[in-house]
């Protein structure tokens, strides 16, 4: 088992995150980089830092001689980088050896299998849709190409997160995970690719119908 430690900007991202992710704070504002630091107990370097690198992922924008202010993030954002991981993914697994598909499929079947919640918190959906998609990928003998997809997804879980909170409940696809681990163990890749395909797309309104669902009736 592999120990990962994270460094003291990487911290304070994750911090940042989760309050966003609990609502703490709201898109377009101004970041107050004095008040932050001092509910974060940090100095302002290091959180200096961490709002570059969110900057970076477009997380946060970076106005110049302004500071930094909370990116408005709206649904297009987020269906252009859902898009592009699915495109990814399936690249991974036309370039993963096809001995390799059906022991990969079998694993990701009991994978699937073990998670039998149908409705849970955001981030347990997210936690295990993450491990579920990493072994989708693992395959794959193209590092770049998987550096990459972790890169989009990091951002895609930030977007996640701007749009849903950690704990809120959401449905979990598990007929869709079922399906592309049923065609990985039938060496079915072209099946395996369209399955996956559809479990990305089907992500957007299932991720703007738990935004709706926070959103008090007017």
């Amino acid at each position: 088992m592999s120990i990962q430690r994270q460094t003291l900007r990487e911290q304070i991202e994750t911090e940042i995150m989760d309050r966003v992710g609990a609502g703490e704070f709201a898109m377009g504002e101004s970041i107050n980089e004095v008040a932050v630091s001092e509910q974060l107990g940090v100095s302002r370097t290091p959180l200096r830092e961490a709002l570059i690198s969110l900057s970076q992922q477009g997380v946060i924008l970076r106005v110049s001689g302004k500071g930094f202010r909370w990116a408005p993030i709206g649904a297009n954002d987020f269906t252009e980088t859902v898009q592009i991981i699915a495109a990814l993914e399936g690249l991974a697994l036309r370039l993963t050896p096809a001995s390799e598909l059906p022991r990969i499929g079998r694993l990701l079947a009991e994978q699937a299998q073990g998670f039998t919640a149908s409705v849970s918190s955001a981030d347990e959906i997210h936690e295990h849709d993450d491990a579920f998609h990493a072994l989708l990928t693992s395959g794959s003998p193209n590092k770049r190409l998987l550096e990459t997809v972790a890169s989009y997804k990091l951002a895609l879980r930030r977007y996640e997160r701007l749009f849903v909170g950690n704990a809120d409940l959401m449905e979990r696809a598990a007929d869709e995970h079922e399906a592309i681990a049923e065609a990985l163990a039938a060496n079915d890749l072209h099946g395996a690719i369209g399955a996956l395909e559809d479990n990305w797309h089907n992500s957007v309104p299932r991720i703007i119908n738990a935004l709706k669902a926070k959103v008090p009736a007017h």
